[in-house]
């Protein structure tokens, strides 16, 4: 299975990096990968073998899906590898540089949509974290 990667510099310290990141409150903020769609809830236990539950859905109803899985390592401010509830594996590391931190992400491809196409939206929505957790 292919891996898809992506990556953003976030202006800010590690810590407001990694709350924004992990914490509820926050990802209802960034989690989505167009001004049409948002992510009106999210749940995330940030332990190993805690659930995460994030609710992504179009603004006008149309369509919506949860994306889950469940955390199955984490070491603080640096790295969270999960397993989605399909399966597929997804890391993700924060690298501090500087007065900035490097997010990375992969993931395995799923096998609906073009590799392209995929890597578009998870980067636009990492793209979308960076602007919402930069000072």
């Amino acid at each position: 299975m292919a891996i898809i990667r992506v990556k953003a510099k976030v202006k800010a310290d590690i810590k407001a990096v990694w709350n924004k990141w992990t914490k509820g409150e926050h990802v209802v903020h960034w989690n989505f990968a167009s001004q049409d769609w948002e992510c009106p809830q999210a749940e995330n236990d940030l332990k190993e073998k805690g659930i995460f539950d994030y609710r992504m859905q179009a603004k006008d109803g149309s369509f919506g899906f949860n994306f889950t899985g469940k955390h199955l390592r984490i070491v603080p401010f640096q790295l969270i590898e999960s397993e989605l509830d399909d399966g597929r594996s997804m890391k993700v590391s924060f690298e501090k540089q500087g007065n900035e931190v490097l997010v990375i992400e992969e993931f395995e491809a799923e096998s609906i949509n073009s590799i392209e196409l995929q890597k578009q939206g998870w980067q636009a929505i990492l793209d979308n974290f960076a602007k919402y957790a930069s000072n």
